[in-house]
């Protein structure tokens, strides 16, 4: 986390599909990869969860034959103190 860019994360987060996994994994605290609500293929959520695992606004949990999805909110909070809150809220306020 400690080398993680503030601007890395900014850019992963400014596609809406991500923002959008974003709000779900905000609601939820986890998802499991084929239960997200977005309007994209399997190959493109695949893609979008990516670049948000690697901005390290995101972690992957193996449970058996799955992997949860969900936000690393204490991690962001260390490293960016309020970013993941303010957009978040912003994002709810849509």
């Amino acid at each position: 986390m400690e080398d993680l860019q503030l601007a890395t994360v900014l850019s992963a987060l400014a596609d809406p599909i991500r923002l959008r996994i974003v709000a779900e994994l905000a609601r939820s605290g986890g998802i499991v990869c084929g239960q997200f609500d977005v309007p994209v293929s399997m190959s493109t959520l695949s893609h979008h969860l990516k670049v948000l695992r690697e901005a390290g606004v995101l972690r992957v949990t193996p449970q058996g034959s799955y992997r949860t999805h969900e936000l690393r909110r204490a991690e962001m909070e260390h490293r960016f103190p309020g970013v993941l809150d303010s957009i978040t809220k912003a994002i709810e306020a849509l």
